[in-house]
């Protein structure tokens, strides 16, 4: 079975990977087994090929990479009632335990033992087929393309981001980042009912994609425009409702406070390697609130029918694709971070 398989940090390969385990593969009365068809680059997918690690995560085996994806289910369990042969799915990677007190809570993404797609040492799925429950594994309606698809997975952050925010119409939004899991929050944004959300980056090349995304997106670029300056001129001096923090930068973060209106909302969505200086003050004095997710919950449904309905488009992020067989070289110019690329994808044969 060929697959993408990171054998140690700065080492790829494509070739058959015969260390997937029998029970991984084994298809249980309620799970699918799925024949993979595009499967999305993601930036963690990129750090652990860099960096070796994402902080307690280590790559201490060969790995398979891979988490966004989708695909055909090609076998059922005899328990499935959801899903047919010849189905065209999406798939949510983080596998969690059901009878864990956060799953139990509703809180299946924060579950300590949840088993992730790509996150050592659980393998991800840059190979032919998987096995994946039929409870994390969502049919697609015939108007959501496998690129649209296998977007889902970093659309749900974005999601996520803006239900713990509690978007109100009319609000105005800040998001901090313009890579992919900046500008999928700022659809999110916009389809929870934002009416305007400010973008900013050090990118022109990304920026300018932000603004043609919506005529509601407005690019900032830093340091070249100062952010607080604009936000407090374009709202009468009052600021933004919600500051979303995407970029993972201490210095970005550092600042989530100025532009924020009273009573605001912050949220923090990029991951931070090392603990961040946080302004207690500024954050009192708003009577801020601060949110912080992980990854997503009980949003994969609500992210496929907005790709279908048209409420949120997420192929103008689809910025090039690849085949399987470039999938090393396709590592290798994500690993450089093009300003003109947000999201590349891997097409496996079929």
């Amino acid at each position: 079975m060929k697959s993408l398989v990171l054998e140690r940090k700065d080492e790829l390969s494509l070739r058959d990977f015969p260390a997937i385990s029998k029970a991984e593969e084994t298809l249980g009365p309620r799970d699918v087994r799925i024949k993979l068809h595009t499967v999305g680059i993601c930036g963690s997918d990129v750090h652990y090929y860099t960096h070796g690690k994402i902080g307690p995560f280590v790559v201490n085996a060969p790995m398979i990479l891979g988490h966004e994806a989708s695909g055909t289910v090609i076998e059922v369990g005899s328990d499935v009632s959801t899903l047919t042969i010849g189905d065209r799915v999406c798939m949510e990677p983080g596998i969690p335990d059901p009878n864990s007190r956060a799953t139990r809570l509703g809180m299946y993404n924060i579950d300590p033992a949840v088993q992730f797609w790509a996150t050592p040492p659980v393998h991800g799925i840059l190979r032919p087929t998987c096995v994946h429950p039929e409870a994390f594994t969502f049919k697609l309606p015939d108007d959501v393309s496998f690129a649209e698809a296998a977007m889902v997975e970093p659309l749900a952050v974005g999601v996520h981001a803006a239900t713990k925010a509690r978007v109100k119409p009319g609000d105005v939004a800040i998001v901090m980042g313009a890579g992919p899991i900046g500008l999928v929050t700022a659809l999110s944004a916009l389809a929870a009912g934002c009416a305007r959300v400010f973008v900013t980056d050090l990118a022109e090349k990304k920026l300018d994609i932000a603004a043609s995304l919506s005529p509601a997106i407005t690019p900032i670029q830093i340091p070249a425009q100062d952010m607080v300056q604009i936000v407090k001129r374009e709202t009468a001096g009052w600021g933004a409702d919600i500051v979303f923090e995407a970029t993972g930068s201490p210095h970005a973060a550092r600042t989530v406070f100025e532009p924020l209106a009273p009573g605001g909302c912050v949220v923090m969505i990029g991951g931070q390697p090392d603990p961040i200086q946080y302004d207690a003050g500024a954050a009192m004095v708003r009577e801020a609130r601060v949110e912080n997710i992980f990854r997503y919950a009980h949003v994969f449904p609500r992210c496929v029918g907005m790709l279908s309905s048209g409420a949120i488009d997420v192929k103008p992020l689809i910025t090039r694709t690849f085949d399987f067989e470039d999938s090393v070289r396709a590592f290798e110019i994500a690993a450089s971070a093009p300003p003109a690329d947000v999201k590349m994808q891997i097409v496996l044969p079929q």
